[in-house]
């Protein structure tokens, strides 16, 4: 049996697919699957078992890149075609079965609108797929003893930017409940988010900083050692609730209601004002602290 599975071009909504997999997966135990996705997500697939094929999705002008998709997949004819995308891909290609997220906006988590596809409620948790390699690769990086306090200072645009030195205070506080706490500051690839990242890492020197260091399955693997993760509204935030991590998304100008962290133990704290359209600066360290706090318990780390 194969499967096609069409899924986003942006790491929080690929990420957030992952359950959906996870769930063929099962369904379907001797399946092959081919996942086409864009380059930023590509790595969440890469120890995903029974992965037959891995196709690149890197857009061009005039939607010419679903021409690219369509030449890699037509040759094939697929038992279940699975498209996230919206797109008319799935309807020109042989398939037997077919299932298609259908686009636009409207109320509700992303997760229910992506299982919607499959017709799955409640939706699956999205997962993490890492091998040995990607664990001991994070073994020669962080301590073994202490408790490991992940942060993710960076975004895809400043608006979801908390200002470093909150993140700072927060983990100053943390850390005075939790003693020999280290921090480990996340973050991906690129001047931008080191940039973002640089205020934090000046404010901790005794964090261990892994900004760019890491493949997705490496930092996936990173964030399943920690404590707790608390982050900006990114797709490592998601990463990290995928994992299992009890995680802590930062909300301002974009809607938990739709991007809340999705895990089995997670959190949002939204920023004081209109929900969705409140700047960053309007969510205090003590709104952070406190719902960081309500999440250890729930993990029985406080």
């Amino acid at each position: 049996m194969r499967i096609l599975f069409v899924t986003a071009t942006r790491l929080g909504d690929a990420v957030l697919s992952t359950g959906l997999l996870d769930h063929l997966l099962k369904t379907y135990p001797t399946a092959r699957f081919t996942v086409a996705c864009g380059p930023v997500a590509a790595g969440l697939f890469q120890r995903m078992p029974r992965l037959e094929r891995l196709i690149l999705v890197e857009k061009r002008k005039l939607d010419l890149h679903w021409w690219d998709v369509w030449r890699a997949c037509a040759g094939t004819r697929w038992d279940l075609a699975v498209d996230l995308r919206g797109s008319a891909l799935t309807f020109l290609i042989p398939a037997r079965r077919r299932a298609v997220m259908r686009g636009g906006r409207r109320a509700g988590h992303r997760l229910t609108h992506l299982a919607a596809a499959l017709k799955l409620a409640p939706p699956p948790l999205p997962v993490a797929w890492t091998d040995a390699a990607d664990r001991a690769r994070v073994a020669d990086l962080l301590p073994r003893e202490g408790s490991l306090i992940g942060l993710g200072p960076t975004a895809n645009w400043d608006g979801k930017i908390w200002p470093g030195a909150r993140f700072v205070a927060l983990f100053e506080a943390l850390a005075a409940r939790l003693p020999g706490a280290t921090a480990v500051i996340f973050g991906g690839p690129g001047e931008g988010e080191r940039a973002a990242a640089a205020p934090v890492l000046a404010g901790l020197p005794g964090a261990i900083d892994l900004v760019g260091r890491l493949s997705l399955p490496q930092a996936a693997a990173a964030l399943a050692r920690c404590a707790l993760f608390i982050g900006n509204d990114s797709g490592l935030m998601h990463l990290a609730a995928s994992t299992g991590t009890p995680t802590l998304g930062l909300f301002g100008p974009t809607n938990a209601s739709e991007y809340a962290p999705a895990g089995a133990i997670t959190a949002a704290v939204l920023a004081e004002g209109p929900p969705g359209h409140a700047p960053m600066e309007a969510l205090p360290v003590s709104s952070a602290l406190l719902a960081a706090e309500q999440l250890l318990v729930r993990a029985g780390g406080a």
